[in-house]
């Protein structure tokens, strides 16, 4: 992979999106390596609001370098593995191990997966040793997301019984040895490992391809089951590489209002994409959250100019009895919601759905409130498809600008997370009484 340069007067020039920048000097030598989700705004502010660290690299920079990713994921990826090439001079002046972040991985039977900041001096054998990675936050939301396609333990040690890990499918609980044994499972967990190991290491194309002539040979051996699991796999890959926001939006922000300035660009393409004409503040985001209708909870994220408001978090523990109806569930924490009258009301309520959640949160809203001044949606996850309360099709993620779709991505996994969070907080107080 090989930066294309262009001398610092011709900034414009760089694209607006997502990728890995460099500064070279006059003699050649890079001086700095960055990731970012727009190029051209994020050098700009290099130069035209620069810090004590810009300061002391941009007055040698005669070249800015930059190559593009199709994500954020690849962009954060692509840095690691650049400023692991290059050593660029004031990456490692600022950084030294104990600041930078790598993935370990051990090599036991079933390899644990974790984020360390020293992986050499551990007391433990490793199989990878995967980074630097500058960006903590970025990198354990990557890691997130990729094991939703490879799952793997996180545990020191072994438990006696598995999980609630293993329950939402993020774990293929190793702690299940006599079963284990018999179905050789130690070989498929490794391949998820190596599978992973590959991704974080920007082998992105090579895993897919390798994922795409796995599932074509069990389709021809008649081996559906396998290949309708490796299916699963690679349709994950395509929903984590797509649209996930995972870089800090306000990276590209300076001081002197130009946060504000960044979300006011944001709000206007959203607006315009999806035809909605009142100005955008608030935005809030829901999800629910079971185990086959046991320790139900529901959660309603904030975000405010484009960014999360965490005081502004509710979370519902819900009540309803019986077998499970999301449908019924939604209604019953909108209903909750929309009683709190001293709650701001936001300008866009984003469900996590289809249709179905659509339409009852719509009957719910309309039934409580009269008339409604927000705007009402839902996102399938299969898809990524928008569903709107005005339009009988619904919109894909990926035919909108990339601010946008990024927004409501975040937006979404923001609120899955934080109902996930709180169904586990209820499930172990469920174990332990």
């Amino acid at each position: 992979m090989t930066f294309e340069f262009i001398t610092k007067n011709r900034i414009n020039d760089l694209p607006s999106i997502s990728g890995v920048y460099a500064f070279k000097s006059k003699e050649g030598v890079l001086l700095y390596i960055g990731k970012t989700i727009n190029i051209r705004e994020r050098v700009k502010n290099h130069f035209n609001q620069p810090t004590f660290k810009d300061n002391i690299f941009i007055p040698e920079t005669e070249k800015i370098g930059f190559t593009a990713t199709g994500s954020e994921i690849e962009a954060l990826l692509l840095e690691a593995e650049l400023i692991k090439k290059y050593q660029p001079k004031y990456n490692t002046q600022w950084k030294d191990d104990k600041n930078y972040y790598f993935v370990a991985v051990t090599a036991e039977t079933f390899p644990r997966v974790f984020i360390t900041h020293q992986p050499r001096t551990a007391n433990y054998k490793l199989l990878a040793n995967i980074g630097p990675f500058v960006d903590g936050q970025a990198l354990k939301t990557t890691l997130r997301l990729l094991r939703r396609a490879f799952s793997y333990r996180t545990c020191r040690t072994l438990p006696k019984k598995p999980c609630l890990y293993k329950e939402i499918g993020l774990c293929p609980a190793p702690c299940r040895s006599q079963e284990l044994k018999t179905k050789n499972c130690a070989k498929e967990y490794n391949k998820n490992i190596k599978n992973l190991i590959a991704m974080l290491q920007g082998r992105k194309t090579s895993v897919a391809k390798n994922l795409q002539k796995k599932m074509r040979q069990a389709g021809q051996t008649q081996n559906y089951e396998k290949a309708k699991e490796i299916h699963g796999q690679v349709k994950a890959l395509e929903n984590i590489f797509s649209h996930n926001h995972i870089l800090n939006q306000g990276e590209i922000s300076g001081p002197q209002g130009s946060a504000g300035l960044s979300w006011r660009k944001t709000e206007k393409k959203f607006q315009e994409s999806l035809g909605i004409k009142n100005k955008i503040k608030r935005i809030e985001g829901y999800d629910i959250s079971n185990i086959q209708g046991q320790e139900a909870t529901g959660s309603m994220v904030v975000f405010e100019n484009g960014l999360p408001n965490k005081n502004e978090y509710r979370k519902f523990k819900i009540q309803i009895s019986g077998k499970p109806n999301d449908t019924a569930m939604l209604q019953e924490m909108i209903q909750r919601r929309l009683r709190h009258t001293e709650w701001p009301m936001p300008q866009v309520m984003l469900i996590d759905g289809g249709k179905a959640q659509l339409n009852i949160a719509i009957k719910t809203i309309y039934r409580g409130r009269t008339p409604v001044n927000f705007e009402i949606m839902a996102l399938a996850k299969r898809h990524n498809e928008l569903y709107l309360e005005n339009r009988a099709k619904p919109v894909l993620l990926k035919s909108l600008p990339q601010e946008t779709a990024n927004l409501i991505l975040r937006i979404r996994d923001e609120a899955h997370r934080f109902a996930i969070a709180y169904h586990k907080k209820l499930r172990s107080k469920h174990l332990l009484s």
